[in-house]
């Protein structure tokens, strides 16, 4: 045995059990779920060598996996060693080109092509898994990306069935996920060539911001956001989809949720708003927003708009906020709105903040507010909602 087998076979068992390791997390925990699989060409996705047999065959259980794996919001990806034109070209024939994004397709190393289109998406590297039929290039992605999970081509069918590619949940938004990730791809190449001043081009994305009780179908989404938030969460409390659905039901409490589109696509959803209202004061328990979203404004039209509710109903406003070293954005858009931290007896009476003792509450006397000037605001009138 040569000197490179042997090499090639201790990365590859190395590899193996770096996967092993990723995939199984602390004892008892389930895996993380994958956010992108990035799939070899030849003999992998496809039957064959394109640049040496020609024609090349894509089996149906291979396209079901595709497809399936794009319904549960899993982004997918290429790394080939192929020549660029003619394998896109052949992907197109085949029907799939669309499943992809950010393909890498060319001759340097696979490593060099998954870190790519890790950093392309904004992916953590454990999010990410690799499937190839050579061991070798296996080993490689593995040596270089440890904490990526790699897959040999004969597994392919498999991977829907494997808890590191079911989501618990699957949100609205999971589903066009892929839609919303080529909307994006548009929008920053618009940016970029856009020469005058940024609230022009804000003006020039047609923006609507859609601010809407909550539902059943739009609860977990509601929770995702209220977890994974933290730039742009008021105060990083967790709300359950139980404890959400109980406070649907509270008439003294509101759940609204914004969902962002433009002229390239939607966004999905991009902010939750928690509320709970009294005859005097309304207070605001929870403001999150995506920070895919910061730069369009979207946490300060929100907070405007409620502001403007509650002058017309006459009430001052109590916002619950906890600062950390993360969500200094977000104190940021409440002092700037004019919250501070006035005593003011409509206080009184209130349960404490949700949280640890780190939470306070802003206080505001509301007046009434402009319309946003770079996107239409659809919402509804809370002044008319009897408490």
């Amino acid at each position: 045995m040569t000197t490179a087998t042997t090499t090639e076979r201790k990365a590859t068992m190395e590899a193996r059990s770096v996967r092993d390791d990723v995939s199984a997390g602390p004892p008892g925990a389930p895996p993380a779920t994958v956010k992108c699989l990035v799939w070899d060409l030849d003999d992998t996705l496809w039957s064959g060598i394109l640049l040496e047999d020609g024609e090349v065959r894509l089996g149906d259980a291979v396209r079901e996996v595709i497809a399936e794996l794009d319904s549960r919001g899993i982004l997918q990806s290429v790394a080939s060693k192929n020549d660029p034109d003619l394998a896109w070209r052949r992907l197109e024939r085949l029907g799939v080109a669309e499943y992809f994004v950010h393909a890498r397709i060319g001759w340097g190393p696979k490593s060099d092509a998954v870190r790519e289109i890790a950093e392309r998406l904004n992916f953590a590297e454990h999010t990410i898994a690799f499937i190839d039929d050579q061991p070798a290039e296996r080993a490689e992605v593995a040596f270089h990306l440890p904490r990526v999970r790699c897959y040999p081509a004969e597994r392919a069918a498999e991977l829907p069935a494997l808890p590191e590619f079911s989501p618990s949940v699957v949100t609205v938004d999971a589903r066009r996920r892929r839609e919303m990730y080529r909307a994006g791809l548009a929008r920053d190449a618009d940016r970029a060539g856009f020469t005058g001043p940024d609230e022009e081009f804000l003006r020039s994305l047609e923006m609507v911001l859609d601010l809407a009780r909550a539902d059943g179908e739009r609860l977990s989404r509601v929770e995702e956001l209220t977890l994974r938030t933290s730039q742009m969460n008021a105060t990083g409390v967790h709300y359950s989809d139980a404890a959400l659905r109980g406070l649907l039901a509270d008439p003294g409490h509101e759940v609204l949720v914004a969902t962002l589109t433009d002229r390239f696509g939607p966004h999905g959803a991009v902010g939750v708003l928690l509320l709970e209202r009294h005859p005097s004061v309304w207070n605001l328990k929870l403001l999150a927003t995506s920070c895919r979203v910061v730069s369009f404004g979207v946490g300060s039209v929100i907070l405007r708009w409620l502001i403007g509710q509650a002058a017309e109903a006459g009430v001052h406003l109590l916002a619950d906020f906890r600062p950390t070293e993360r969500n200094r954005i977000m104190e940021v858009t409440y002092r700037f709105a004019g919250f501070g931290d006035t005593p003011c007896r409509c206080r009184e009476g209130l349960a404490e903040p949700a949280g640890d003792e780190g939470t306070v509450r802003l206080h505001l006397e509301p007046a009434p507010q402009q319309e946003p000037t770079t996107m239409r605001l659809i919402a509804p009138d809370l002044c008319g909602t009897v408490i």
